[in-house]
């Protein structure tokens, strides 16, 4: 079973709540939150896979941005949670990778883990991300569910870690580079933000 996701530091018990709720209320997945200098808040959010959606694809868009935006405006005003400027953003091509829907959603795709305990002297690996074989160990057992491999060339060998969730600290996906060096977008998107500051007579401080 995955760790519970830590507050973020300086964000008030219930302000994710009263996010998640307002982002999820809209159709849309809360990624991330962060609180940053001089009351900046910014909110990471995504498209939920198999949803339909005024402006089709699985990609985030300015759009969707705007709309969470003027939403989350009223809701932490209605919530008295004080913040100097909002920011709601899709989540880049960096994606974290947090709960087991996330490993299902983006397995197949080039990720980088971080484990808590190093493994062979190393704590960060690279390599696409797949479900655990199913197939019986040689003592009989079979893999715990929930287990996940990461899939990397070492040399000229293919070689595979294997792992489960609640070992990992961080996970991310890889950014898709062409051949020319341009960035890709892959599965979690780029496509917008949108930012916004509290309207006269709404909280406008950090509040921590």
């Amino acid at each position: 079973m995955a760790e519970p996701r830590p507050t973020p530091v300086g964000v008030r018990v219930g302000w994710r709540e009263a996010i998640a709720a307002t982002v999820g209320g809209l159709g849309f997945e809360l990624v991330d939150i962060e609180r940053a200098q001089r009351g900046l808040l910014r909110i990471f959010i995504d498209r939920i896979p198999g949803r339909e959606y005024s402006v089709p694809g699985e990609f985030i868009t300015v759009d969707d941005c705007e709309q969470v935006t003027r939403q989350l405006q009223y809701a932490l005003e209605v919530e008295g949670l004080e913040y100097s400027r909002l920011e709601v953003s899709s989540p880049g091509l960096d994606r974290p990778l947090r709960t087991d829907a996330d490993f299902q959603r983006f397995a197949g795709q080039a990720v980088q883990i971080t484990l808590k305990v190093p493994f062979q002297g190393r704590k960060s690996w690279q390599g696409v991300l797949t479900p655990a074989e199913r197939e019986p160990a040689a003592d009989g057992v079979d893999p715990p569910a929930g287990a996940w491999s990461l899939v990397f060339k070492d040399g000229k060998a293919e070689q595979v870690l294997g792992f489960k969730l609640e070992e990992v600290r961080e996970a991310r996906l890889v950014p898709v580079v062409d051949f020319k060096g341009r960035k890709l977008r892959n599965d979690s998107g780029d496509a917008g933000s949108a930012e916004a500051a509290p309207e006269e007579g709404a909280p406008g401080t950090d509040g921590g």
